[in-house]
Order: structure tokens, then C-alpha cells, then sequence
């Protein structure tokens, strides 16, 4: 009906127009953008009433489910691809690939040093991870931060298992030696479901979609005069590299965790043999905090 096409292009216009007087220059670009694709969406698909107060109703479920240990609405944003597009269109290509924060990131990790384990529970396989943070130039950076955190063998982090895990276990925070250097021991992480006890879940099922992802170990890097590195590292050859139900894996991204006999190089990492290890590099990009991110 060309009249309704008419009011409804006149409100988008309001609302849009609305914003005209917002103080910050991309706080309006965003806001008007924001107005014109949700507008757009809704001429296009044409929901009833019902089915947006459902919607409205499946939102507020979301946050309902948002808590200290649990980011529902950060669950979704991956589930979604939203999370995964928004740091693919921020990448400039001088650095190691990022990839999705995920909804168990914790802000303060328990401190650790070089070589300290991360594997509060003492099984599973031991696993060591050494790797060396650089720039762009191939310098390496001295005293770079970095987060780490991981599920058990199990697939469990230890927010989800209070009663089984003590808290920080799979996590910690080092702190790179003056060749940009750093190891730390583990146990090799598993596959395993997002949580599918609550409203994502709920979307997963109605869409038949899967909700594994591929084994991996999280990383949040800093250093300074760089921009910060949101990245996992994923096990080679874990099941669902092909269907990460969060869409972060880059195959560069993808690390042999080799097994390793050698009973000298076991003794000089404190595990026994035979064990598990990843090497690898994570590269940032010079900048600052705010560049892109």
C-alpha cells in the first residue's frame, strides 16, 4: 500500500533526524545507521505485533540471563557472527589474526609467573604452551600482558563447574620476559557445547544448528604502543574446526600441539613424558588502545 510505505518511510526520517543534534560525530553516525538497517529490517520481513513482542520478550530473556560468571547477550553476538564480522572488519593485517572474546572471560586473572601451571586440578594430559609475543617488525616486546584461559580436558571452565573447579583454574595473567618470551603448563583443552541451558540455546534448537566448538586456548595480549589482541589458538585437529558454531576459526589460528617422548626436555618444563606442546608467535600491531578496536 503506497500510503503505509509512505508513514512508514516518514517515521524512519523522525527518528533518524532525531538524532541530528547528538553532540558526538560517530555516536550519530551510529545511532542514525542503526535506525535506517532496524527500519529497513522491519519493511523488509514485516514482523506481526506478536512476533516482535516476542522478540522484544526473547531480548529481555537475554539479559535476564546475564550474570558475574555468564554473558548471554555476548553468546548470542557470536552465535549470530556478529562478534566474529566485528573483528574481521577491524583487522589491518600486521599482526596475528583475532578472533572472538567468548562469554567466560573473567576481567582479573590470577596473576601467575613464566612456567607456572594454569591446571589447578593436576590431570588430564599435560600440555606446555611457550610462545613469544613480537611487533609487526619482528621486535620482540618486552613485559606484554597476557590473559589466558581455557576449558579442562573435560570442557568445562571453571566458572561453569564451582563445586568441581577452584576458581582461576585454566586461567592467568603473565607477563613477557625481555625477549618476549613466556611458557606456561596445562592440560590440551577439549571440544565443547556452548551453553545451551538459556535463551541462545533455545535458538540453537529452533534452528537446528550444533553447538560445539573446536578445542582452543584464549588470549588477550597488550603491550605497550600497540594495539591490543583479542585471538584464540586452536588444537589441530579437533572436531568442529569446519563448523565452529561462533565462526572464529582462521587457519592461522591453528597449532599443532605435538606430543612429545624427549624425557630431558619433559624435565626441563616440570611434566612428565610423554606431553604435549604448542609453540607458536602472536604478533601485534603498533597503535594504541583505541585504534580500530
Amino acid at each position: 500500500m503506497p500510503g503505509t510505505d509512505d508513514a512508514a518511510k516518514a517515521i524512519t526520517a523522525a527518528v533518524v533526524d532525531s538524532f541530528r543534534d547528538t553532540p558526538d560525530p560517530r555516536l550519530r553516525e551510529l545511532l542514525q545507521a542503526l535506525v535506517r538497517h532496524l527500519h529497513d529490517y522491519v519493511r523488509e520481513v514485516r514482523p506481526t505485533t506478536r512476533e516482535w513482542e516476542r522478540a522484544v520478550d526473547y531480548l529481555t530473556a537475554v539479559g535476564q540471563t546475564c550474570g558475574p560468571t555468564r554473558q548471554e547477550f555476548i553468546l548470542l553476538s557470536d552465535v549470530l557472527g556478529v562478534s566474529m564480522l566485528v573483528e574481521t572488519v577491524n583487522e589491518q593485517g600486521g599482526g596475528t589474526e583475532g578472533t572472538v572474546l567468548g562469554p567466560f572471560h573473567v576481567v582479573a586473572s590470577p596473576p601467575r609467573a613464566s612456567g607456572d601451571s594454569i591446571d589447578l586440578l593436576g590431570s588430564g594430559t599435560p600440555c606446555v604452551v611457550a610462545l613469544r609475543v613480537l611487533s609487526a617488525d619482528g621486535a620482540p616486546l618486552a613485559a606484554a600482558s597476557v590473559d589466558v584461559w581455557q576449558c579442562t580436558e573435560d570442557g568445562f571452565y571453571d566458572v561453569q563447574q564451582p563445586d568441581v573447579q577452584p576458581p582461576g583454574n585454566g586461567r592467568g595473567l603473565f607477563r613477557t620476559d625481555d625477549e618476549g618470551r613466556l611458557w606456561f603448563r596445562t592440560v590440551v583443552p577439549s571440544h565443547y557445547p556452548i551453553p545451551t541451558d538459556g535463551p541462545v540455546g533455545r535458538l540453537l534448537v529452533a534452528t537446528g544448528r550444533h553447538p560445539y566448538r573446536p578445542a582452543h586456548i584464549h588470549f588477550v595480549v597488550d603491550a605497550d604502543g600497540h594495539r591490543p589482541l583479542t585471538t584464540h589458538v586452536f588444537v589441530a585437529g579437533s572436531p568442529y574446526q569446519d563448523s565452529d558454531a561462533v565462526f572464529a576459526v582462521k587457519d592461522s589460528l591453528v597449532v599443532d600441539f605435538a606430543q612429545v617422548d624427549d624425557v630431558e626436555k619433559a624435565h626441563a618444563h616440570r611434566v612428565a613424558a610423554p606431553f604435549r606442546m604448542a609453540e607458536f608467535d602472536i604478533v601485534l600491531e603498533p597503535g594504541t588502545a583505541g585504534d580500530g578496536r
